[in-house]
């Protein structure tokens, strides 16, 4: 099995698909210590279907996706930011508004025309088998993006997540800082949409940090736990995927789900004891 694993990177696209794949991992699990701790976990889904609209949309025009679908999520996730500070639409609201707005958008997009292609397809489900040479460069360039000032703006966004007016209160400019996240989350689910799908992409964000936060005490150790996790299980997921000729993106997500699991079940009994 080893050897099959180890003739799997004589292919390009599977090159490719390591690479962009383990970037997005790592931006994912970083950017969704964030999101959970700050019960925003769901933004995630809510940008996959902005981003499932945008796409859909893309391919209609016949423009390159990326190029629409990056400034779009961005865009909507800013748009979420101010309507959660709307007294009439909070929240779960103000992301519901705005995915089920996109998806009726993209869904009217391809009525238009012959129907649901496979491009489509792919950005519903996943296919981060079929990047291409284009696709790959657009998405380490804004992984490293993503990855460097997640690292630099590190100590604001501790502070934000546990609590914005102490961070106010030390001269930390929470309203930046805040665009700064949504901007980052957005390009991660664009990029990721193709890994993993818009019906699957808020995994990446939402189970490491689950499975982390059993084992780990602080937000430190929890941001780098989670990174390590999804890794591992983006590997996994990836060599499964091949060996069996299974869907990548569901893949990944059954081995996130299998290690959250076994994580549970050790807790329960250590505590138990």
């Amino acid at each position: 099995m080893m050897n099959t694993l180890l003739h799997m990177f004589n292919y390009t696209f599977i090159i490719r698909a390591f690479i962009v794949g383990l970037l997005i991992s790592l931006c994912a699990a970083m950017l969704g210590v964030n999101l959970v701790l700050r019960k925003n976990a769901m933004i995630s889904d809510g940008l996959s279907h902005v981003s499932f609209g945008s796409f859909a949309i893309a391919t209609v025009l016949g423009v390159a996706p990326l190029y629409l679908a990056v400034p779009v999520a961005v865009i909507a996730a800013v748009m979420i930011l101010k309507l959660n500070n709307n007294h009439h639409i909070h929240g779960d609201g103000a992301i519901a508004v705005l995915s089920s707005s996109s998806l009726a958008i993209g869904i009217m997009a391809i009525s238009l025309t012959k129907g649901v292609n496979t491009d489509i397809n792919n950005y519903l489900f996943g296919s981060i088998l079929s990047l291409n040479n284009q696709d790959m460069i657009i998405s380490i360039v804004l992984s490293l993006i993503v990855l460097i000032l997640y690292i630099f703006s590190y100590h604001k966004m501790f502070a934000l997540t546990f609590d914005e007016d102490f961070a106010k209160s030390t001269g930390i400019n929470v309203e930046f800082y805040n665009i700064i996240i949504a901007i980052l989350c957005s390009l991660t689910i664009v990029l990721g949409m193709r890994m993993m799908g818009a019906l699957l992409i808020s995994s990446l964000t939402i189970f490491p940090c689950l499975t982390s936060m059993y084992f780990c005490k602080d937000f430190k150790h929890v941001v780098i736990s989670s990174t390590i996790l999804s890794s591992i299980c983006f590997i996994v997921g990836l060599s499964i995927s091949y060996l069996y000729a299974a869907p990548t993106g569901a893949s990944i997500v059954i081995v996130n789900l299998v290690v959250l699991c076994i994580t549970q079940l050790i807790h329960y009994v250590t505590t138990k004891s």
